[in-house]
């Protein structure tokens, strides 16, 4: 007797981070399977931290290759700085702004997503209280717990705190993280205006020969980088991300070279 306890007290302090843990794993990060009421199962925790980081490198990327294919253009039809720095400084405006904007209107979106759910959520354990315990208990006992064992974690859990427990098992939400919209703008504009940084610095410096060429190289090894980085974070293969970047990369620049060589010859 003594023994079942112990064990039902220890699945009922870890089922929760067990949960979570599984979620990370496997790499949930959106919605998955409703439930009754048709709510999502969303993965959070790391897995959202890992998402953030994410979109830092790719906003960071998108910095890297629309900035590099403006001035990179230009160079292909000028060799004035003015220009080359106007074209490049007006792109990493506009891209750092746009990136914000989207940002900020996605993430207030999923924000409003998240109040809706915990509001729900809220409202059910208020109004049915029983059916949210039956349904606790059947998502523990479908992790694997017994029935005996599910229902007395669902029933230690929400006594301590149902919203919690409801919020984690089903949604895996923390009312304290909910996503804010202002630091997700500010960090994409930043991740892009840092990438946006690297070709514009890398066209000014050199002398006018090397314009082309050695921001052509950074920027491919900063594409490869954060290539690499991205794959990492996402689980993927690293080589294939950074060959991958790279020859896209690689197009894409000799494309706007070309092209702003052959229009700005042909205009001027």
């Amino acid at each position: 007797m003594d023994e079942d306890l112990a064990l039902t007290a220890s699945a009922s302090a870890g089922t929760v981070d067990s949960t979570a843990a599984v979620n990370t794993a496997s790499g949930e990060s959106a919605a998955e399977e409703p439930n009754h009421d048709g709510e999502p199962h969303n993965g959070g925790g790391t897995a959202s931290r890992l998402n953030w980081l994410r979109a830092g490198v790719l906003g960071a990327n998108d910095g890297i290759v629309s900035v590099a294919g403006l001035v990179v253009g230009v160079a292909g039809a000028t060799s004035d700085r003015a220009p080359i720095f106007t074209a490049g400084l007006a792109g990493l405006v506009a891209g750092a702004v746009s990136m914000a904007l989207g940002e900020y209107v996605s993430v207030s979106s999923q924000r409003d997503s998240e109040r809706a759910l915990l509001a729900l959520e809220r409202r059910e354990l208020a109004e049915t209280p029983e059916d949210e315990l039956a349904e606790l208990t059947a998502i523990y006992e479908s992790k694997g717990l017994s029935p005996a064992t599910a229902a007395t974690v669902a029933r230690e859990l929400t006594a301590h705190d149902a919203l919690a427990a409801h919020l984690d098992a089903e949604l895996n939400l923390d009312p304290d993280d909910i996503v804010n919209p202002t630091q997700a703008a500010v960090a994409s504009a930043t991740a892009f205006t840092l990438g946006a940084l690297l070709p514009l610095l890398a066209i000014l410096i050199p002398p006018a020969s090397w314009r082309v060429p050695v921001t052509i190289v950074a920027v491919l090894i900063a594409l490869g980088l954060a290539g690499g980085l991205g794959a990492r974070i996402g689980g993927s293969d690293p080589r294939r991300a950074v060959i991958r970047v790279i020859i896209g990369g690689a197009a894409g620049l000799a494309l706007t070279y070309g092209i702003g060589h052959l229009f700005g010859t042909a205009i001027g």
